[in-house]
């Protein structure tokens, strides 16, 4: 059996709304419309129909350290059996915002934000290596934040 998710087929012009969109996530329909020759209800169907979709979110960046959240990490976990059931759980922790299974030295990337070191020790010690099957992390604190972009494009 496949399991693999099916990938929605984009025409061109639903690529160029997905850049537009990329660039400002506020931008008038009425002037995304303009820039690829539709109507601005036009152009309001398509983005509904990616968004319900889940081919994109609209939504707010923040910068979490001014929010308060003085301490960013990258955790590289390892895990005895299955790692997809190990990332399902720490993709349930509040303070991870990004969990990745991977094929290399690590079996799972997670992105931790935290207030402080002692939130991270925390979430570390009492959460992350309490989950069954997590054998070994290693924290990767982040120093400084060179680039975080979201606006890549589209194929």
């Amino acid at each position: 059996m496949n399991d693999k998710p099916k990938v929605p087929v984009l025409d061109d012009v639903s690529k160029r709304i997905i850049e537009l969109l990329q660039e400002d996530g506020r931008r008038p329909y009425a002037e995304i419309g303009r820039a690829v020759g539709l109507s601005e209800a036009a152009v309001r169907q398509r983005v509904q129909r990616l968004t319900d979709s889940g081919v994109v979110q609209i939504v707010a960046v923040t910068d979490p350290r001014q929010l308060g959240f003085s301490r960013m990490a990258m955790l590289g976990i390892r895990v005895d059996g299955d790692p997809r059931v190990a990332a399902e759980a720490i993709a349930n922790i509040p303070e991870i915002a990004y969990v990745n299974v991977t094929l290399g030295s690590f079996d799972i990337l997670a992105e931790a934000i935290c207030e402080s070191d002692e939130d991270l020790l925390e979430l570390i010690a009492t959460q992350i290596r309490t989950i069954e099957g997590v054998s070994h992390t290693e924290c990767f604190l982040y120093a400084g934040l060179h680039k975080d972009l979201y606006n890549w494009g589209t194929r």
